[in-house]
């Protein structure tokens, strides 16, 4: 991005309505000209932020042991479907959403319906919430990368001050013991529950630090380095990956491997969990209802076809996942066929995998050191720029919500780093002995499925019922100059509400209290603490409803007459903008199957 660009002018203001930025000309000082806010400075800037964005950790860790977990190649019947009436429809919602308002993620559902304004808060609360607990990870992971410099992996067997007798034992048993006491022992120090935080791991949180420092200058310039900077760690994973799976499959046991990752159980579908599955990683996957994609989508040029963009973008997103689990089970198959245990006893998901398993299988190859620096390389940018991306669209949220306090001198820069450095503290409390409970609730909780979800249902409703399914099309016409498939249209309206809703209520009946290791059970105040997390980012939509009815002038119809109606400074920029409103009315925009008569009032929509 860069902040050279601007748009149109009309009438002395942009053609979004905003204040002409930098127009104090009188004004000597910087701190009061306004920056402009900036656009890509080409397509490939745009493609590569949400790239980074949506393909991230969850693609090598969590994709291929769902897809194993639940029945093989039998897992892509529903991961497909979902992937065509959740995935794509709702991503391309946010997206092209972004794109047509020229705003952030709060301030976009203002303008084209005051009334679910809240769905903008929920989904930067939970923003809020990943961008405390995501970036742990990378410390973990960059702890791990210094500890590869060496000539014998730390983790590599038990001579050390860490270990106990107990691990010589069970190496004896060629299992991955050591491995559990070198993250736990040597790494976590982790307590015996939640109410003993113990003290600070200070080389822990050194990393965070670091990861914190490395985050905030890949954005502190906002649009201008955002897009600079994906360039680099957008590609990079890919180079890695490639070299991990070309090494994985050349191992013994590779085939194994694989076939154990697609080998279709197709009684498995029976299972309604395996569905469950499908849909909530569709939504981790493709980071949709957290306001990134709406963010990175306000800076695209008016006429940017985002339709394209986003079917391309979905399939790049699923397709690296698929590939992905060749590269993590060639190795989890060579790993199980040098132990000569079967696959299930060292497959993994999560941290488990990034962690545990695949380290110990880098353990068993010819120069091991170097493997293992490739796999962290690899992860920390997977998740670098999903980390910074999501950080840079809570601040264009907030800076679109303030643009005369935060568009003047340092001040975006300043809010950066207040936000930085308020995450980092509150996330070094995951960096103490107890850390990994309070992990493990932000996780399960703070940004679970069921608040994606939750959102989900409430994006699709405003835009496919109150806005209005029609007249969003028509604003995508004027965009890309032709309509999307109809298809999307009623998935907007009637699928993905139904199908999210039916997740959403499968959530509630089967909930089961977090377990750390399937062992620890946590008190009741820690669950409260992960509900109140929950319920943090989903009471946003029907406080915000009720908040603005209540402080709606006039009668109860008069209000939501009001609410419902979008900003008048929401106008289309295209050629439809030009069309008269006869013209308008030749178009033949149909509402509830007829032909809608379009006053001048309302050409712009």
């Amino acid at each position: 991005m860069t902040a050279e660009k601007s748009g149109p002018v009309i009438n002395g203001k942009p053609e979004d309505g905003r204040d002409p930025e930098g127009s104090s000309s009188s004004l000597d000082s910087d701190e009061y000209v306004y920056n402009e806010r900036g656009m890509w400075n080409n397509k490939i800037e745009f493609i590569l932020s949400v790239a980074g964005e949506i393909i991230g950790l969850g693609n090598v860790w969590r994709f291929p042991y769902l897809c194993y977990k639940n029945g093989g190649g039998a897992f892509f019947v529903p991961y497909v479907i979902f992937f065509v009436c959740c995935g794509i429809p709702v991503f391309f919602l946010e997206t092209a959403l972004g794109q047509f308002t020229s705003e952030g993620g709060i301030t976009c559902w203002r303008k084209v319906c005051p009334l679910f304004e809240g769905i903008g808060y929920a989904t930067q609360v939970i923003e809020a919430h990943l961008n405390v607990y995501y970036i742990v990870i990378l410390a973990w992971a960059i702890f791990y990368l210094f500890n590869c410099f060496t000539t014998e992996l730390p983790w590599a067997g038990c001579g050390h001050y860490w270990n106990t007798a107990k691990c010589l034992e069970t190496e004896l048993n060629l299992t991955s013991s050591h491995l559990c006491f070198h993250i736990r022992r040597r790494v976590l120090k982790i307590s015996d529950g939640i109410e003993h935080m113990g003290g600070m791991r200070w080389e822990l949180a050194m990393c965070l630090a670091l990861a914190w420092f490395i985050c905030y200058f890949c954005i502190w310039k906002g649009p201008k380095s955002t897009g600079k900077v994906v360039y680099v760690t957008a590609t990079f994973p890919y180079f890695m990956l490639l070299i991990l799976l070309i090494r994985g499959v050349t191992l013994p046991g590779a085939f194994d491997g694989i076939k154990f990752y697609l080998y279709p159980d197709i009684s498995r579908l029976s299972d309604p969990q395996v569905w469950v599955d499908a849909g909530t990683q569709i939504f981790f996957s493709y980071a949709i209802c957290l306001g990134c994609l709406t963010a990175l989508g306000s800076y695209n040029s008016y006429n940017n076809n985002c339709y394209r963009d986003c079917i391309m973008l979905c399939c790049l997103n699923s397709g690296t996942s698929f590939v992905a689990g060749f590269a993590i089970f060639s190795v989890l198959g060579f790993m199980a066929y040098e132990q000569n245990v079967p696959i299930e006893a060292v497959a993994e998901s999560g941290p488990g995998l990034a962690f545990i398993a695949y380290p110990k299988a880098v353990t068993m190859m010819p120069l091991s050191p170097l493997w293992a620096c490739l796999f962290f390389m690899m992860l920390i940018f997977l998740g670098l720029d999903s980390q910074f991306v999501c950080v840079e669209s809570l601040v264009t949220a907030v800076v679109d919500m303030y643009p005369e306090t935060f568009r003047r001198g340092y001040r975006r820069e300043l809010l950066i780093l207040g936000m930085s450095v308020i995450s980092f503290f509150i996330g070094l409390i995951m960096c103490c002995e107890g850390g990994m409970y309070v992990f493990q609730l932000f996780d399960a909780y703070a940004a679970s499925g069921m608040c994606l979800l939750f959102v989900a249902i409430f994006e699709s409703i405003c835009i496919g019922w109150v806005y209005g399914s029609d007249r969003f099309y028509l604003n995508i016409e004027d965009m890309i100059g032709y309509k999307p498939v109809f298809f999307i249209k009623w998935c907007w309206m009637i699928l993905t509400p139904g199908i999210c809703a039916g997740i959403f209520l499968f959530f509630l009946i089967k909930y089961k209290p977090l377990k750390y290791n399937n062992v620890y059970t946590y008190p009741d105040w820690g669950y409260g603490i992960g509900w109140f997390m929950a319920m943090s980012s989903m009471v946003c939509i029907p406080l915000g409803i009720i908040w603005m009815i209540w402080k709606t002038p006039g009668t109860f119809s008069e209000r939501m007459k009001k609410l419902t109606t979008p900003s008048p400074d929401l106008k289309m920029r295209g050629k439809l903008a030009t069309l008269s409103p006869y013209a308008v009315k030749d178009a033949k925009l149909k509402v509830d199957g007829k032909i809608s008569t379009v006053s001048e009032k309302e050409t712009h929509f």
